[in-house]
């Protein structure tokens, strides 16, 4: 099995002009079909946790064995990163000790200096031990783990900051939010993402909340630098959708008991439809 950090991954996507899709996983059934798609695809693919998914889980432990037991049962053989995503500082240590391959720290709601001192020390850390680390500039909208914010345009002096501390890949705002896009959504700031490509300069960028955003923004946005794209929301809804439709088809069984592996098959399924179409869409697909 080819467990790997993010890294090399996503610079042969930038310089490839295509993103490497970011999962967010939350139960067996979504790791499942998560690595088995990208098998099939021979598509590279970050799969990430939460830390309320790491903690509904049963500890960031527990997510990596379950990773790297199905890799090595289902013979997954492209490259996967496991990744923590929106760490806090102390989250992005008990991942480090988990095994995970890829972290996240997200400082983008502390005060400017205490984010970049905090991801300097983490990149050190995670690079002494093999592993990739992303940072967040620019705070993304919506809501994840609890955590709300409007959304906001990063400022690119602060990306080159942050880049500076010695970050893998970085996450900065423009105009993405988590979650559904409200109809008055006024779509991705590529003038944004222009000024902070010249900051930046190679480094690969990291387009948050990508349930949602039109098609033809997504390519542009990977034409202009983002390497890697995140995707929650919308396997949530598929998930969601696939198993009320079960049970709303077998009423008559209501009382009578269920077997899990029936009840959560159709959502596995539409798991496995989500990432399939946003693979294609990113050109990952034959990428491994």
């Amino acid at each position: 099995m080819a467990y790997v950090t993010a890294t090399e991954m996503l610079q042969k996507a930038r310089a490839g002009k295509y993103a490497v899709g970011h999962f967010n996983t939350n139960n067996l059934e979504w790791t499942k079909a998560i690595l088995i798609t990208a098998q099939e695809l021979e598509s590279p693919v970050i799969i990430s946790s939460s830390m309320g998914a790491g903690k509904y889980m049963g500890g960031y432990k527990v997510v990596t064995a379950m990773v790297k037991a199905v890799m090595e049962e289902q013979n997954i053989t492209v490259p996967v990163a496991l990744h923590l995503d929106h760490g806090n500082y102390e989250a992005c240590y008990k991942c480090l000790d988990a095994g995970f391959s890829s972290i996240m720290f997200d400082g983008s709601a502390l005060p400017l200096e205490e984010n970049l001192a905090k991801t300097r020390e983490l990149a050190d850390k995670a690079h002494s031990m093999g592993v990739s680390l992303e940072a967040e500039v620019g705070a993304i909208g919506g809501e994840e783990d609890g955590i709300v914010a409007d959304g906001e345009c990063a400022d690119p002096a602060e990306c080159v900051k942050l880049k500076d501390c010695g970050i893998d890949f970085l996450a900065a705002g423009i105009g993405n939010i988590h979650g559904k896009y409200p109809d008055n959504w006024k779509g991705l700031s590529f003038e944004t993402l222009e000024n902070i490509t010249a900051a930046v300069g190679d480094i690969p960028l990291v387009l948050h909340g990508g349930s949602g955003i039109p098609d033809d923004q997504i390519k542009k946005a990977i034409s202009m630098g983002v390497s890697k794209i995140n995707v929650n929301s919308e396997c949530q809804w598929a998930f969601q959708k696939a198993t009320r439709e079960y049970f709303e088809a077998k009423k008559d069984l209501q009382g009578k008991g269920y077997d899990p592996r029936k009840i959560l098959a159709p959502g596995y399924e539409a798991i496995k439809a989500t990432v399939k179409y946003k693979m294609e869409l990113f050109g990952s697909v034959g990428k491994a």
